[in-house]
């Protein structure tokens, strides 16, 4: 777990800004490594919802602007993988450490991680000298604005395990609807690609 943090460092700077790149092969595991994610994030639950129901809240989750029809492929890469960073960003801190199985954890991240690395080469691709513009643009900025939203919600609850809950389940959510840009995405690339 020593080597995140770098890791960690590295994925910001090269977030959804431009720079040199190899190519971008997009794996067809995406959509596996996301639900990957949702099941390890389910394998997690250490406390049953039901005993946090006066702790639940609507985080609102940007869906229409996050996966709505009209976003294009290269913001569709920018908003999959701000969507990724910031949950990395949220499960990669001392708190979350306090709250979660420290494998369980570490499955989570490191598959975060993987996908977020092969995305890389793709948004650096797609986005080219638009990206820093495109990434502060609608969707990506409110997906940010939402996971702050969700960073206040848990200091609140002091980090409390029903918080932490509460919070795993809207990341599932989320990333049952990031799951559909990236199914659309893949139809996409199917069609453009046969003949």
């Amino acid at each position: 777990m020593a080597l995140l943090p770098s890791l960690l460092l590295a994925l910001v700077v090269f977030s959804c800004g431009p720079g040199g790149s190899l190519g971008c092969d997009r794996p067809p595991n995406h959509v596996l490594l996301s639900r990957e994610n949702v099941e390890l994030l389910r394998r997690m639950s250490r406390i049953s919802s039901s005993l946090c129901l006066e702790d639940r809240k609507d985080f609102r989750f940007p869906r229409a602007s996050v996966v709505g029809s009209e976003v294009r492929e290269a913001k569709a890469i920018c908003v999959l993988h701000e969507m990724l960073q910031q949950t990395f960003n949220l499960f990669f801190t001392e708190h979350s450490a306090a709250a979660w199985n420290s494998t369980l954890l570490d499955q989570l991240l490191q598959a975060l991680h993987r996908q977020l690395e092969a995305l890389d080469t793709c948004l650096v691709r797609e986005m080219g000298k638009e990206g820093s513009a495109l990434a502060m643009q609608g969707p990506t900025l409110a997906l940010k604005r939402y996971f702050q939203g969700i960073r206040l919600y848990l200091k609140e609850k002091r980090y409390s395990d029903c918080a932490w809950e509460v919070v795993r389940l809207e990341v599932m959510r989320a990333f049952s609807s990031t799951r559909l840009l990236l199914e659309r995405l893949r139809n996409k690339n199917r069609d453009v690609e046969s003949p």
